[in-house]
């Protein structure tokens, strides 16, 4: 058994140097979903295994996770893993259902069904494989780069316990929010809190930065984000940052990624995350302008981008790292890469990312 401790030293901290705000040589890069099925490896671990079984296989995770890396200078790893954990650990049932994604059998319809779920959770007994899994690959990676540990942002969490999957309105989730506000809280404080504990239990087992994905974001406008998503994202930040110091751990730069969520950026910009990702829809200097110079940015190539012949890949990698700046700055995707993708092209803009930086930072 992996104990997190005595981990392998650190040889390219890129990442988490341009995530303080640190000067950088060049302009660090990693891509959401990198570890994924666009890589026939990928597939083929993937082949015989249901997917949650996977989730739950510390030593597949770890493989799943160092195989990009294996591939492409990426900047970071992030844990291979599902943002569906969490209600798992809340005791609902989530299968994967082929060509459908995830679906539950059961999702929440009445504000009654909230007591089904697990009032208290040890995160521990729960969710211990995850912290197995990133004890596992921090070890395995070797020092190489610095490893990501993530979750779901409530609000997105709740879309899905309530919707029962995927769904293009939100309808069912967002008709909670208007006939049971209160409810709707309730089960929102409950996800925070074992979100909060999800995510420092990462950083116990060797997670040496974090990100809150609230993928559905976009789904609300201004007045509800304010009320049901914002609130929780600033206490995640808050309460994971005092429980680590509480506990000794290190203080891990952390990632807040909203997507389609542009209306908030000023907001989510002073909810205590170090970094602010942007989705590609919103415009570098723009983005900057509003989050202000104390925070570094990370995105945010259109992921259809990739679909381009590599040297238009290299324009627009170049446009966008002008745009930015190569300086508090994290170069990524505006999500995560489609399963189609050719892996040629995802190292393409890896490559570009890197050389581009490097030619601006020497001659401006």
């Amino acid at each position: 058994v992996c104990t997190p401790k005595d981990f392998p030293k650190l040889k390219n901290d890129t990442f988490l140097r341009a995530a303080r705000g640190e000067e950088t040589e060049h302009t660090p890069v990693w891509c959401m979903r990198q570890a994924g099925r666009y890589l026939p490896e990928f597939r083929e671990t993937r082949a015989a295994q249901d997917f949650f079984d996977t989730c739950r296989s510390p030593k597949l995770c770890c493989e799943l996770t160092l195989q990009p890396l294996r591939r492409f200078p990426l900047d970071a790893a992030i844990i291979f893993s599902d943002i569906l954990v969490v209600p798992q650990a809340l005791g609902m049932e989530v299968v994967m259902v082929p060509g459908k994604g995830p679906t539950f059998p059961e999702p929440l319809k009445e504000v009654e069904d909230l007591l089904k779920l697990r009032q208290k959770v040890d995160v521990t007994a729960e969710l211990g494989y995850v912290f197995q899994a990133v004890t596992l690959t921090r070890h395995r990676l070797e020092g190489k780069v610095p490893l990501i540990g993530f979750s779901g942002a409530p609000w997105t969490l709740m879309s899905y316990m309530v919707e029962g999957g995927g769904s293009t309105t939100m309808a069912k989730a967002k008709s909670w929010l208007y006939c049971h506000p209160e409810a709707s809280h309730r089960l929102l404080r409950l996800l925070t809190d074992v979100v909060t504990d999800y995510l420092v239990g990462q950083v116990a087992a060797g997670a040496q930065a974090l990100q809150l994905f609230e993928s559905h974001a976009g789904h609300l406008g201004p007045e509800q984000f304010q009320e049901f998503a914002l609130p929780y994202i600033r206490d995640i930040a808050r309460d994971v940052k005092s429980k680590l110091k509480a506990e000794a751990l290190p203080l891990v730069p952390m990632i807040v990624f909203a997507k389609d969520a542009h209306y908030a950026l000023r907001d989510l910009a002073q909810a205590g995350y170090e970094v602010v990702g942007l989705d590609w829809t919103i415009q570098p200097q723009e983005a900057r302008a509003q989050v202000g110079k104390g925070i570094t940015l990370q995105g945010n190539l259109d992921p259809c981008a990739l679909y381009a012949p590599k040297e238009k890949i290299g324009e627009l990698v170049k446009k966008m790292l002008e745009s930015f700046g190569t300086q508090r700055y994290i170069a990524n995707l505006g999500h995560g890469l489609y399963p189609d993708m050719n892996p040629e092209h995802v190292g393409a803009f890896v490559e570009a990312v890197h050389a581009h930086s490097r030619h601006i930072n020497k001659h401006g």
